[in-house]
């Protein structure tokens, strides 16, 4: 197998400015969810379908999709898979019912694949004792393009309306479509992946979750902590713009712009976490965000303290994607991208039973149903980070 080229620092920074576009589609629709459920006229409950939706197929497309990238051009699908975002977001854009800009949101879940590509294609191209500081510049890019969403979507919708967002959203997905060719090389494919046929390659994922079982503890601390922060968001803009705190969707996004200080802390953890080993950082993590999150109700009468918690779940949630993604992509090349595939499928069924779950708690119990529910959670990704370190240790990695 040939040798792929190093990337470039300006490339791992395009990337990430790609990984960003791509990875914010999902989110506009955190500040503005209210919004959008009173313009089609549906409760709280039922708007809780679009995310859920949306999270569903792209775990969905994860399982279908993602495994082509041991096998095709990372480049090529990369382009490809924008596309289909591209449609999806012109269909919500336009959309004049519910059910319609539901379906959009979907087929825009169904093609979010490129932020899953982009961290393999990396991982194959940098030096191993970088690995964990770019998964970490990957991994800001992706924190930005939530920040921006979030913080835009609520600022945009508050002046000139929802639509205004999807507007401006698929606008910057055709650009970053065009601009893909020229910042990814493209493919140098593993000869033993790509001479699988398309179902070996489904097939073989059965075999991995067999063989390299630590997977499937990384994907189940991944769905539990991805599925509280989108109930977390969720549950967030109904009880901020709920008549009892009065706040405006603006309000919701400012709030969210407190992600901005993990684009600059995330790529220190990572560094944290190549010195000492990815597993015993994420046990660290796990117990802070635990203490971070227990503020969530206590708090939760206040703006000014509700920012103390979600600045703590802002700095250590990425930190924990970090150190979990980095126990797989150290493995064999050829193996990184359906292992992500795994990684991503979990995280994504998390996802989808958060977004559920972040407007049902809130429908049926309001602020405290839902902070004692994520913090439950917490306690739970807290332990299996435990169960993971003792199991596995970080025998590969430097003590520290």
């Amino acid at each position: 197998m040939n040798e792929p080229t190093r990337l470039t620092t300006a490339q791992e920074y395009w990337l990430a400015v790609a990984a960003a576009v791509v990875t914010a589609n999902a989110y506009y629709i955190h500040p503005i969810i209210g919004d959008v459920a009173d313009h089609f006229g549906v409760g709280h409950a039922e708007i809780g379908l679009v995310p859920a939706l949306n999270q569903l197929a792209l775990a969905l497309g994860i399982l279908l999709l993602l495994p082509l990238g041991d096998r095709f051009s990372n480049s090529t699908l990369t382009i490809l898979f924008t596309i289909g975002q591209c449609v999806g977001l012109i269909g919500m854009t336009l959309a004049q019912s519910f059910v319609t800009f539901t379906a959009g949101s979907t087929l825009l879940g169904f093609f979010t694949i490129a932020p899953y590509l982009l961290p393999a294609y990396a991982s194959k191209r940098v030096a191993p004792e970088r690995l964990g500081h770019v998964t970490a510049i990957l991994t800001a890019g992706v924190i930005f393009g939530i920040l921006v969403a979030r913080v835009g979507a609520g600022v945009v919708a508050e002046y000139w309306g929802w639509r205004a967002v999807y507007w401006i959203a698929s606008g910057l997905m055709i650009a970053i479509t065009l601009a893909l060719p020229t910042i990814m090389e493209k493919g140098v494919r593993d000869k033993d992946a790509s001479r699988l046929p398309y179902l070996g390659l489904i097939a073989s994922l059965l075999a991995l979750t067999r063989e390299r079982r630590e997977i499937l503890l990384s994907g189940a601390i991944q769905g539990i902590g991805f599925g509280q922060f989108i109930a977390l968001w969720l549950g967030l803009a109904l009880h901020l713009t709920a008549p009892e705190m009065g706040y405006g969707t603006d309000v919701v996004g400012y709030l969210a712009g407190f992600a901005a200080i993990s684009v600059f802390s995330t790529p220190y953890w990572g560094r944290l976490a190549d010195r000492i080993g990815p597993r015993k950082a994420r046990v660290r993590f796990a117990i802070v965000q635990m203490l971070g999150i227990s503020l969530l109700w206590p708090f939760g009468g206040s703006l000014w303290l509700l920012m103390i918690p979600i600045l703590i779940g802002n700095i250590v949630g990425p930190a924990i994607d970090v150190t979990s993604r980095m126990t797989f992509l150290s493995q064999e090349p050829a193996l990184r991208t359906r292992l992500t595939t795994i990684y991503i499928v979990m995280m994504f069924i998390g996802g989808s039973i958060g977004s559920i779950a972040g407007t049902s708690l809130f429908d049926a119990f309001g602020w405290a149903g839902t902070s004692l529910a994520i913090l439950a959670s917490c306690a739970c990704l807290a332990m299996l980070s435990y169960v993971a370190y003792r199991l596995y240790g970080d025998r590969d990695q430097p003590t520290g």
